[in-house]
């Protein structure tokens, strides 16, 4: 009997032992999870803070741009505002000079007319003059088509207003006139 009193009493203790391997795999198990929880929250933090910080590098160089564009292109409107003058200056010269006076005025207009591209061009501000360039719509504006057989095809024969650029931004395209052109079969069917 008292083998049987120690097995019973062995018994309870290896139920006990067994609960508690059980009770410890299970807060394993939930540590395990939480682990992996954590985990997953870490990663997916990391992402966020790396999108985050990419967004803002983002607006801060959207912001750089949009600084140095200001700055490059303030001067646009007063730029368009003084090309009526320069066109008026440019209509002027282009009057014959009939007198000793009016050549003298002419030539004071010439010189004005100088010092005023000198200093639009020290503010990166260009003239576009096209004649005998090949005809361009980014640049040139098409007022007529000519045929003029001086000229190849599609080329700018005259210019009946120059246009202008800033920093290689159009201000005002250059009102021009194009060369039609034959095309090159026609002279082989003749």
């Amino acid at each position: 009997m008292s083998e049987q009193t120690n097995n019973e009493a062995d018994n309870p203790v290896e139920e006990q032992a067994q609960q508690q391997a059980v009770t410890d795999d299970n807060q394993v198990a939930e540590l395990m999870q939480q682990v992996t929880d954590l985990t997953d929250q870490v990663t997916e933090l990391k992402e966020r803070a790396l999108r985050a910080q990419a967004e803002s590098d983002n607006v801060r160089r959207r912001a750089e741009r949009d600084v140095q564009n200001a700055h490059k292109y303030a001067l646009e409107g007063f730029v368009e505002s003084l090309l009526p003058i320069l066109d008026s200056l440019e209509q002027g010269l282009q009057q014959p000079a009939e007198t000793e006076e009016s050549q003298a005025l002419k030539e004071g207009m010439e010189l004005t007319l100088k010092m005023f591209v000198d200093s639009l061009s020290k503010k990166n501000i260009e003239q576009i003059d096209p004649v005998g360039q090949p005809f361009n719509p980014e640049l040139h504006e098409a007022m007529s088509m000519q045929e003029n057989p001086d000229f190849e095809a599609n080329s700018v024969i005259a210019v009946f207003q120059k246009g202008y650029t800033l920093n290689g931004r159009v201000v005002r395209p250059a009102r021009v006139v194009v060369n039609k052109g034959k095309p090159a079969n026609i002279d082989q069917q003749v």
